[in-house]
């Protein structure tokens, strides 16, 4: 399965673990300015963000939000990766990933690869969605020791999934 991961990255956490995943993954990363020219390329998709201020996404996908909620995305398989502080923004703690599901839920996605949210250490987020977050959250500030474990973890629930 052609996997592309398309990430936006401010202090460059984000870029580190998307490029991690695309490693383990065999898969192409690229800056989320590509997307258009490049989406139609994949049947699996991960979509890779931090969250800002009140849980806004990343800067850089701003001006692709529209562009991927106006796809179609039947018989492709998709997951989310979400970065945050769960200390310091605990209230809105990787809900970017939220505004990217937000745009794409109801475009034929198959949604793979949500994750426990035991562990951390938050008050709410809106990427939980029946006690699970839609994707893979990483704190690298608060809990960088688990980072490459959480990682790990979730490219191997991916690899299951994408068989089913």
């Amino acid at each position: 399965m052609k996997t592309g991961i398309f990430y936006g990255s401010t202090t460059g956490v984000t870029k580190k673990v998307a490029e991690r995943v695309g490693e383990l993954l065999q898969a192409d990363v690229m800056n989320v300015s590509e997307i258009e020219n490049k989406i139609d390329d994949y049947d699996m998709l991960i979509f890779a963000t931090s969250s800002w201020n009140r849980g806004d996404v990343q800067k850089s996908w701003e001006g692709h939000l529209k562009f991927i909620g106006s796809k179609d995305y039947q018989g492709k398989k998709v997951a989310l990766i979400g970065v945050g502080d769960q200390e310091f923004f605990g209230k809105t703690f990787v809900d970017g990933m939220c505004v990217i599901y937000t745009y794409i839920k109801y475009n034929n996605i198959k949604l793979i690869g949500r994750t426990s949210i035991e562990g951390y250490d938050f008050e709410e987020s809106r990427s939980v969605e029946k006690g699970k977050f839609i994707g893979l959250a990483i704190d690298d500030k608060n809990q960088k020791d688990l980072t490459e474990e959480r990682i790990v973890n979730w490219v191997n629930q991916l690899k299951n999934e994408i068989d089913k």
